[in-house]
């Protein structure tokens, strides 16, 4: 199915169709964040240490991909491991390979947010939004890119299964 002016096969989970704002915190989820609080620090360290067994499983193949690194002088607590594929490596092609052995995936959100179904109204009319730019890095993260998990409870053998799944499609191109 097609949204918008996203590509083809673009996935429905982040195509926003509306404008608007979700800030429905519960109480629930306040009670568990406070208690997470606790755990804070363990998960930070954690996450910073599978992100870095990612990126030195994976450093190599930086022909073929980009892979993200931290600003200078910081030292995040990462989020995920955001991986770009290069020019001529199919992202769609990777990423139905890493999901078919059982490993999730996600895009970068929203990516050109301009091309979603909530801006077709705005996108005939011509008018509401003014565009600086060709804007072609966010089209590129959009097309290319797209995030792997560093949480806090995967062990070694589940990070290094992960690097070899995404090796074995990189590799063989």
């Amino acid at each position: 199915m097609k949204y918008g002016d996203l590509p083809a096969g673009y996935d429905h989970k982040y195509v926003y169709s509306h404008f608007g704002y979700n800030l429905k915190a519960t109480d629930m989820q306040a009670a568990i964040g406070c208690a997470q609080l606790e755990k804070f620090p363990s998960f930070v360290d954690r996450r910073r240490y599978n992100w870095q067994r990612l990126y030195d499983g994976l450093k190599d193949l930086q022909d073929k991909l980009i892979l993200p690194e931290a600003a200078p002088n910081s030292n995040p607590s990462w989020f995920g491991f955001l991986i770009t594929c290069k020019d001529g490596f199919s992202r769609n092609e990777l990423v139905k390979h890493i999901e078919k052995n059982n490993i999730q995936t996600r895009m970068l959100f929203a990516g050109n947010l301009i091309k979603h179904p909530c801006f077709d109204e705005l996108r005939n009319l011509g008018t509401g939004y003014r565009v600086v730019g060709n804007l072609q890095n966010t089209d590129r993260i959009m097309n290319d890119t797209f995030w792997i998990g560093v949480y806090p409870g995967m062990n070694n053998e589940m990070i290094d299964r992960m690097v070899q799944v995404i090796r074995e499609p990189v590799e063989r191109s």
